[in-house]
């Protein structure tokens, strides 16, 4: 039965702003946003940074006609950019479906990728693409039934341009996907605790330390220690800390992950590769 099937999250991509490939990175990896959540053969992504690019050939290599659901937070570059080197998006017998809360009414999901996918900035259009792909704008705050059995609660986020959280409920679980976002200090986003209440995985934009953050103030991010502060007031059982400032290499982010599981036993630094079974 469906609702007996295993839901679990992988992440291709736990970087922000920019792909930082290299030694420093090596471990906890350097490619942009991008997550990929399984219920049985349904499948759902959040985000197309460069990461998509890895799961598009994790997906090719399988050899099995894809049907997914992709969900950006928002549409700045690193979020977007993995979507020209997405393999299944070339084959015909595929189909995707692109979401996106945050551009209407100045804007929608088809008129923002094919203008990233136009000269002078791209060779190829975005009809290059074989694979039955629908654009579906909505209005941040909506509840999304994608498929049957699985509810996708929204609410806006704060960041330049917006951005949406979104709140996944399927097989008895709750993910709470959170990036790209900044607090207010002193205060506890309301939106984010409501996606965020009880959650089995909460996904949060981390970008910074506490201290880092004074310095980095109206860039639309948020820190490792507002992330646990959140959990812990949405009694999140498992806290994955998310969207790792490119500067941040694997012996920053192994302090960070030693502090954080010190103060939240179910706080996690997110690895590009890791799979969190829920």
């Amino acid at each position: 039965m469906a609702g007996e099937e295993e839901v679990s999250v992988r992440f291709w991509g736990v970087r922000g702003s920019i792909a930082c490939p290299g030694p420093e990175t090596a471990r906890y990896g350097g490619n942009t946003s991008c997550v990929e959540l399984r219920w049985g053969e349904r499948m759902l992504i959040f985000d197309g940074g460069t990461g998509l690019r890895l799961l598009g050939d994790a997906l090719l290599a399988k050899g099995k006609v894809v049907d997914a659901d992709l969900f950006f937070s928002h549409t700045h570059l690193d979020h977007v950019v993995g979507l020209p080197f997405f393999g299944p998006a070339f084959l015909k017998q595929n189909r995707l479906r692109l979401w996106a809360g945050h551009l209407l009414p100045d804007y929608t999901l088809k008129e923002v990728l094919s203008e990233m996918m136009m000269p002078p900035l791209f060779p190829v259009p975005l009809g290059i693409f074989q694979a039955r792909m629908d654009f579906i704008d909505f209005n941040c705050g909506e509840t999304l039934n994608p498929v049957p059995g699985i509810t996708l609660k929204t609410a806006p986020l704060n960041h330049p341009n917006n951005a949406t959280g979104y709140r996944v409920e399927c097989g008895g679980k709750v993910v709470a996907y959170l990036t790209d976002t900044e607090h207010k200090p002193g205060e506890l986003d309301q939106n984010v605790l409501r996606l965020a209440a009880d959650a089995d995985l909460m996904i949060y934009d981390s970008t910074y330390t506490d201290e880092e953050y004074e310095s980095h103030k109206s860039w639309g991010h948020s820190t490792w220690q507002q992330a646990v502060r959140l959990a812990v007031a949405a009694k999140a059982k498992m806290l994955a800390i998310f969207h790792h400032d490119p500067a941040h290499d694997d012996a920053f982010m192994d302090r960070v992950a030693a502090e954080a599981a010190a103060v939240h036993a179910g706080a996690i630094v997110a690895r590009e590769g890791m799979v969190l079974k829920l």
